[in-house]
């Protein structure tokens, strides 16, 4: 049987979907209290539309909703100040969330929580599982992590643009492909979860030097590089090293469950029945 698994990064998802919901209703950059139980409805409403149109776009054998663990991942044991100033979901939509799994449930779509890891690296785990198989992966998620799993039998979908993110969106906006990212962000850091970089290099001279030396190993190792490049990469030596692991994504990490207990049912057979 021919696998389409379709991952939905859960968050990114209903994060995007709330403060689109939201926004009308903000004075002072604050929701009334007698406004919230209205902007979580329509919250709801428009999560379950997403994903039955994510359902019917993408036309999977097999789908996952994978919610980040609520506690701290293991990330934050190595490096505090991961994601710092991060704005937190707000409480009330925190406490939805179980209503939002329901509502993706009557879709026949299960959802993955852990209390332990993020959703990054376990939909990284499910999808290098899958695609080791032969089979095909599509991550719904505008998160540029998983752009680095980019391979021909794993795509990434924007679900607000309507388009897949593919390796010639990945050239035309870091200038290298998607097997070096994790090399890119090594050397410029990750502002998005406040992952430090090499300080003084930016992606235009992270990109090219990348193209030349191949990896950060390799550039490491270089005897011909500039003074003040390799000034700079003996002065955040443990930093680069800190860096790689923080943005590297796990892709080990047991789950208890195949690919059966996630299997959609016929969507022909439901209409004729």
């Amino acid at each position: 049987m021919s696998v389409h698994l379709v991952l939905i990064d859960a968050l990114n998802l209903i994060r995007r979907i709330y403060a689109v919901q939201e926004r009308p209703f903000l004075l002072n950059n604050e929701l009334a209290e007698n406004t919230k139980q209205q902007v979580l409805f329509n919250t709801e409403k428009a999560c379950e539309q997403a994903l039955r149109n994510i359902v019917e776009q993408l036309q999977p054998t097999h789908a996952l909703a994978v919610f980040d663990s609520q506690a701290p991942c293991w990330r934050y044991d190595i490096y505090p100040d991961y994601k710092k100033g991060r704005k937190k979901m707000p409480e009330h939509l925190a406490d939805k969330l179980a209503d939002i799994q329901d509502r993706f449930m009557k879709h026949f779509v299960d959802s993955l929580v852990s209390e332990t890891d993020e959703a990054d690296d376990l939909i990284a785990t499910l999808a290098i599982k899958v695609a080791l198989r032969g089979q095909n992966v599509t991550i719904v998620s505008t998160d540029k992590c998983f752009l680095s799993l980019l391979n021909p039998n794993i795509k990434v979908y924007d679900y607000f643009n309507r388009r897949y993110l593919d390796e010639s969106y990945v050239l035309n906006k870091f200038s290298v492909k998607p097997n070096k990212l994790m090399d890119l962000w090594t050397l410029t850091g990750d502002n998005t979860n406040k992952i430090p970089g090499v300080a003084g290099i930016g992606q235009v001279t992270a990109s090219e030097l990348l193209n030349k030396y191949g990896s950060v190993k390799s550039l490491v190792n270089a005897t011909d590089l500039k003074k003040n490049i390799s000034e700079k990469l003996s002065q955040h030596n443990e930093q680069i090293s800190l860096s790689r692991q923080l943005l590297t994504l796990k892709i080990d990490i047991p789950l208890g469950f195949n690919l059966k207990d996630i299997r959609l049912p016929d969507q022909n057979a439901l209409a004729s029945s």
